[in-house]
């Protein structure tokens, strides 16, 4: 049995996950100032958006090579570090050449640590045979709210951005600094290894197995990067919602997965990984597909309800199977959902622009129902022997 209490593990995990929703949050709560402060267009902000992401998508490679290096506790705090140092390079940009640089390198940093952050939180499962993976996903979003509140206090006080980024620089440190103790060791770095990176990044991309977990993670994230980016406009030009409804979409997925997330941890244990991705994606598929069909906007928000809560345990509980086959494995899992969260919002636009938004909410759907097929080849962790306890 591991010398750490599970509490304090799982808690310091957590704050790994909230110090990553905390850390985008703040930056892009005052992308309209910065916009304002370079004088950038809206071509330049969507750059700004597509570097991180982008950078984000392409740090397989490293991340792979810097986890058997440093393993999942010193990729997380190096990253960490990295991220703070972007927020107060980003305070001090003063052109976009350098803001676009300072942003993609977020993106790598953003990358490098979601991975380290998931290993942490599947080697915490392993370690002591109880679920976790889906509350610790919900911390990340407490961050995104945290990082919000905090914006908005601060801007209430001073419009400037460096005395904004220093208040959540400090906060992010002593976030860092409490998490740091109870963090796992990891899988500790194998000299051996070293020699050996591009066949290790060969096995990962050839597995079967692995692309089908990636395929499943892409999908997961198409549905959630979708709903976030689209509901509102659905409402608005499809269903014809009034302007003070249309936002409820954003709010209703959110809600749902959040509180999801916050109970998925039992299911999971009640139920296992497997029925519970199989289950929610086919949830949010039928749900989203009779919502479009239906029309209005009860049964729209309704259907909304069933993505957030359908979709919620997806990408857990595949960070958890992809753990199991190792960092390269978790590496490459993890660039495809992040190349589905960039690039399936971007997909369903261009759906939408060649037939309408219907049709692309339902390709939304249809990504559900892929993630649904996909899990019933995945080999999944058996169920954990303990209920999780938050």
């Amino acid at each position: 049995m591991p010398e750490l209490s599970f509490p304090r593990a799982k808690w310091s995990i957590a704050a790994l996950f909230c110090f990553l929703g905390f850390q985008y949050g703040t930056w892009i709560a005052r992308l309209p100032a910065l916009k304002a402060r370079l004088d950038l267009g809206a071509g330049e902000v969507g750059l700004l958006l597509m570097a991180c992401g982008a950078g984000a998508a392409v740090s397989f490679p490293l991340v792979a090579v810097l986890m058997r290096r440093l393993g999942s506790r010193g990729l997380s705090l190096a990253s960490a570090g990295c991220l703070i140092a972007v927020l107060a390079a980003l305070s001090a940009v003063p052109n976009f050449p350098l803001a676009l640089l300072a942003v993609c390198a977020d993106g790598v940093a953003v990358g490098c640590l979601n991975v380290a952050m998931n290993a942490q939180g599947a080697a915490l499962e392993k370690a002591y045979d109880r679920t976790a993976m889906s509350q610790l996903h919900a911390t990340f979003s407490a961050g995104l709210l945290a990082a919000a509140l905090l914006a908005s206090g601060v801007t209430t006080l001073t419009g400037s951005v460096p005395a904004h980024f220093a208040v959540a620089g400090l906060l992010l440190l002593l976030l860092l600094g409490g998490a740091r103790p109870g963090l796992l060791p990891g899988r500790e770095p194998d000299p051996a290894a070293r020699d050996e990176p591009k066949r290790s990044v060969r096995r990962a991309l050839t597995s079967g197995t692995t692309l089908l977990m990636g395929c499943a993670m892409a999908f997961g994230t198409i549905t959630e990067g979708a709903m976030n980016d689209w509901s509102t406009l659905y409402l608005k030009d499809v269903v014809k919602a009034s302007a003070s409804v249309a936002p409820l979409g954003i709010a209703v997925v959110s809600v749902m997965m959040l509180l999801a997330r916050v109970c998925a941890d039992r299911w999971r244990s009640r139920w296992g990984d497997g029925r519970v991705v199989r289950t929610g994606s086919a949830v949010a598929a039928a749900g989203l597909a009779l919502a479009l069909l239906a029309g209005g906007v009860v049964p729209t928000l309704l259907g909304f309800a069933c993505v957030g809560l359908g979709a919620a345990a997806v990408t857990p509980c595949v960070y958890v199977a992809a753990a199991e086959r190792g960092s390269d494995a978790l590496a490459l899992v993890a660039a495809m959902g992040t190349t589905g969260l960039l690039g399936g919002p971007a997909l369903i636009g261009f759906v939408a622009g060649a037939a309408s938004l219907t049709l692309g909410m339902a390709a939304v759907a249809a990504s559900a129902l892929i993630v649904t097929v996909t899990a019933c080849w995945i080999p999944w962790r058996p169920r954990a022997g303990v209920l999780a306890r938050t």
